[in-house]
This record gives structure tokens, sequence and C-alpha cells, in this order.
């Protein structure tokens, strides 16, 4: 009679442990295909039958933009323009910096064909010195999926010895 009530036992404790697992990988799964369509373009669903005229497309201005001499300590901006020249909305799901002193923003909304836009980069060159180059990738509905923007500049440190000369 034990024996065939530890036999029970662990029988619906096993039940009860897949049972939990199961469940626990449906919410996993649901939770990714919701995420997975935020981004999803129908036309891209088998990638070598799309044609990449009906997906949307990213046209940039230019992808690169030089500051020149930018003094330490100080805080750039530009603003990368670019244009849906795609027949579909064009989303950019995420931008991000190379570091932290490299802050994009970046319209959250789908943008309709034919729509302009920009990326707003600002770079913080406190603590930073001689050449610099940093970059923005962004990850997108289009085909390829990812765009990097590059900035760059020559960040000249203060003359410490110039300026206590010119206190006196």
């Amino acid at each position: 009679m034990k024996k065939y009530f530890i036999l029970a036992l662990s029988l619906a404790t096993l039940l009860f442990a897949v049972g939990c697992n199961s469940a626990e990988e449906k919410t996993t799964t649901d939770e990714n295909a919701d995420l997975v369509d935020l981004v999803r373009n129908p036309l891209t669903a088998a990638a070598q039958e799309a044609n990449p005229d009906e997906l949307p497309n990213m046209k940039f201005e230019t992808e690169e933009h030089d500051f020149g001499k930018i003094q330490q300590g100080e805080k750039v901006q530009y603003a990368f323009k670019f244009k849906n020249t795609g027949k579909v909305d064009l989303i950019i799901s995420s931008a991000q910096g190379s570091c932290g002193c490299t802050v994009p923003q970046y319209p959250k909304q789908p943008l309709k064909p034919g729509a302009e836009a920009t990326i707003d980069v600002t770079f913080d060159s406190a603590g930073k010195q001689g050449k610099q180059n940093k970059t923005v990738t962004l990850v997108t509905n289009c085909i390829p999926s990812t765009k990097v923007l590059t900035i760059m500049g020559n960040v000249n440190a203060p003359n410490d010895a110039n300026s206590a000369t010119q206190a006196n």
C-alpha cells in the first residue's frame, strides 16, 4: 500500500512539473511572437521571395559627419536626415551608440513611405582627447536590418599651461 502511495505521489509531482514548464514555455513563445510581430514585414517572411522594391528603405543624405575640432567638455549634435524611399512603413526598433558619450534619438513611430525624419546624435567630449570615431547602430525592418552611422571629430584638451600664464 505504501509503495503505491509513493508511486502515485511521484507521478503527480512529475505531471505537475511538466505541466508548469510547458505553460511557461508557451507564455515566453507568445511574448516573443508579439515582439517579432512589431517589426515583421509580411513581405520579408520568405526572404528569398522578397522583392527589395516592396520593402521599406532608409535613404540618408549622409551616413557620416565630421565635427572637426571640438573643445574637450563640449557637447555637439548632428541630425542625420533620411527618407523612407520604400513602399511600406519603416520601423526603427532601436538605435544604440557605440559608447555612453554618443546618444542617438530616433522616431519611435512607423514612418510612412515618402516621409522624412532625422536621427539626432549628441556627442559629449568630456574626458575625451584626440581623434574620436563613434558609431550609432540602427535596427530596422529594412533589408539589411542594421544601418551604421558614423560621427568623428578631433577633441582638443584645454592647455592648462597657457591658461595659468594668461591668468597672471
